[in-house]
């Protein structure tokens, strides 16, 4: 990789997305997009035990795309894949091909922490750092990549909280310990904290298996909110959630990537008998 290519992959510019659809809420204008994510034949080991393989699928910009399968399919390890957090567990090596608008995320020269920036990841469990206050915790993300400007900061922190739907109830007290919020607020704070560093995607693994019913339904309402300006891959074992909120749905089962459609197919008419098993509940 030049080094012309290489500033232009470390560029977390909003201008780096992909320009939007007309209708976000046309399936048609999804399907036309641009991918965000082309991912070719990726094959994922931790030591000598095969966890993904050969998994070969597009993600369109702009849309949501749920992956669902049972427990053990290889569902959190594909969607670490897409930012090599997965590279953190001793032992992790992969093959195939992973490009993000066409940068190949794999490439030598390509550092984890450039990857993890244009693409941010919420985690299951809602994670706050407990000992800092809720504007700290959107913050130290920035704060780690040296913007110290405090007039920048404080942008960023508001317009982060009010992408997460949270500004209008913690306005007034941003010093506050983040770990005072309700579970719910947590993690739409979580959320804040991975937009506040301008990714051009946004991974999120069970975001809302953790949540009662109304926290669970302002996280979705949020997806469906975030996808106007974001690409939104979220690993799901709640097929209620996967058809309410998705365009796409990839169902993963055994390592292996048994069918990738829209997300009315998958769950109207699949293509394949695993696939319909799983949705209408007869395994998994």
């Amino acid at each position: 990789m030049t080094t012309d290519e290489q500033k232009s992959f470390e560029s977390t510019l909003p201008a780096s997305r992909v320009s939007p659809t007309r209708d976000h809420g046309s399936a048609e204008a999804v399907r036309l997009s641009r991918p965000a994510l082309t991912v070719n034949d990726l094959s994922v080991f931790f030591a000598d035990t095969q966890v993904l393989k050969r998994v070969s699928l597009e993600i369109r910009a702009r849309a949501v795309t749920a992956v669902i399968g049972p427990s053990g399919c290889g569902k959190s390890t594909f969607l670490r894949s897409l930012n090599r957090m997965h590279e953190l567990v001793p032992g992790a090596r992969m093959s195939g091909e992973i490009r993000l608008f066409g940068d190949d995320i794999y490439a030598g020269a390509v550092e984890p922490v450039m990857v993890r920036r244009r693409v941010g990841m919420v985690f299951q469990k809602s994670n706050p750092f407990p000992t800092m206050s809720i504007g700290d915790n959107v913050t130290v993300g920035l704060r780690l990549n040296g913007i110290r400007d405090r007039a920048v900061l404080n942008e960023r922190v508001e317009n982060s909280l009010h992408m997460a739907a949270l500004w209008d109830e913690v306005r007034d007290r941003l010093n506050a310990p983040a770990i005072s919020l309700s579970g719910g607020q947590q993690q739409r704070l979580c959320i804040a904290r991975a937009l506040a560093v301008q990714p051009e995607v946004l991974l999120m693994d069970e975001p809302a298996s953790a949540l009662d019913p109304l926290a669970t339904a302002k996280i979705e309402d949020l997806i469906l909110e975030l996808k106007k300006d974001y690409t939104i891959v979220i690993v799901t074992h709640n097929m209620q959630q996967a058809a309410r909120i998705s365009d796409f749905t990839a169902f993963f089962y055994l390592g292996e990537l048994i069918e990738f459609d829209a997300t009315r197919k998958i769950f109207t008419n699949p293509a394949k008998k695993q696939t319909e098993d799983y949705v209408t509940g007869r395994f998994g």
